[in-house]
């Protein structure tokens, strides 16, 4: 039996990874053309638009893994139906329960190696790039070593501690000094900050503002405050992500915070669950596969079967993205809307795996 298993996860990986990688290739390619073709910024050439696709795919594997994992594991599985294999194990004595289980064990390995991807690859690569698609832009950035970030807007020098999603920032100091001498006439701090997008402005809360006036220094505070040109918003593509991007702790920490200052947190939980319904659907989208290789290896249409597989995992592709977003206008519970399509379809393989004689 460990032979068995060993040979059934060498081919179910072996298919899952090639349909993964073919999906990919595909969906690089037409992002590739649309980003070389549609942009009108000189500085974004060529090269620009590959490095940009490049840095972009750990976030489209994420995207298509569940669908990539269904297409493979029925590529996989359907070519040991039609060689005869599968009917050769069920009559040595093994059940199909027995060749699910082996199956999944490499769904297992899938599933972890997505997560890991989710977690660590895609958010550090889809920073990169946003970096490439502001070029120039992303310059002014400059790590502070562990100790916040800065950034230069002409005469102006800006500290902030920590920047958070939907261009929140806690800890921002600001300081203006003169062209000439480069002495320091101005001096800000405020505990909070986000941008306005209806207005164009940035909205500083508890703020203590300096201004040095000839021999003294004026201090003035302001329990809000409203600035027009304090940074440029397209700065925080590069620091900033959309919560289905984020890092599991990430989203956890942002989910806590609004939570904390009575804000809507809904869409960063359902996220946070999102990041391990789409692992756990390896396993779900494995098991979805099964009925069609084993109904396919006695009706003789395995062509057949392999489309309407595909057509279910575009399904649940879709229905997963629908069931989100109703989730979010219709206030279920995260938990809910981020587990629901991952249910319902193992409950429709468990429902074919039985039918299975």
């Amino acid at each position: 039996m460990r032979i068995l298993d060993r040979y059934l996860v060498r081919q179910v990986l072996v298919g899952c990874v090639m349909a993964l990688l073919a999906l990919l290739l595909l969906d690089a390619i037409m992002a590739f053309i649309y980003e070389a073709t549609s942009r009108d910024d000189p500085n974004f050439g060529t090269v620009d638009a590959l490095l940009y696709v490049l840095y972009t795919l750990p976030r489209r594997l994420y995207e298509y893994f569940p669908t990539g994992v269904l297409i493979g594991g029925m590529l996989s599985l359907g070519a040991l139906a039609s060689h005869s294999e599968l009917i050769a194990m069920r009559a040595a004595g093994v059940s199909v329960n027995r060749i699910a289980r082996s199956a999944l064990k490499a769904g297992v390995l899938l599933m972890v190696a997505i997560f890991l991807v989710g977690e660590f690859v895609a958010p550090v690569a889809e920073r990169r790039a946003e970096a490439v698609k502001l070029g120039g832009k992303a310059a002014v950035v400059v790590s502070g070593g562990g100790k916040g970030l800065w950034f230069r807007e002409g005469n102006h020098f800006i500290r902030v501690h920590e920047v958070l999603p939907d261009r929140h920032l806690r800890g921002l100091r600001s300081w203006t000094v003169t062209p000439d001498s480069g002495r320091v006439v101005e001096n800000l701090s405020a505990a909070r900050a986000w941008y306005d997008a209806g207005t164009d402005e940035w909205v500083l809360e508890q703020v203590v503002e300096s201004r040095w006036q000839d021999d003294r220094v004026v201090v003035s505070r302001h329990a809000r405050q409203r600035l027009p040109n304090l940074l440029d918003p397209q700065l925080f593509r590069v620091l900033s992500l959309k919560p289905e991007y984020m890092s599991v702790r990430d989203l956890s920490r942002y989910a806590r915070y609004l939570r904390d200052n009575h804000l809507d947190d809904s869409r960063y939980r359902l996220a946070y669950w999102t990041r391990f319904t789409t692992p756990l659907s390896s396993l779900v989208m494995l098991m979805v596969a099964m009925p069609f290789v084993f109904s396919s290896r006695r009706s003789g249409g395995f062509g057949q079967q392999l489309f309407l597989g595909i057509v279910i995992g575009v399904v649940f592709f879709l229905l997963n993205r629908m069931l989100n977003h109703v989730g979010l206008v219709y206030h279920l519970p995260p938990l809910l809307a981020a587990t629901l399509p991952l249910l319902m379809f193992a409950a429709l393989a468990v429902w074919g795996l039985r039918r299975i004689r």
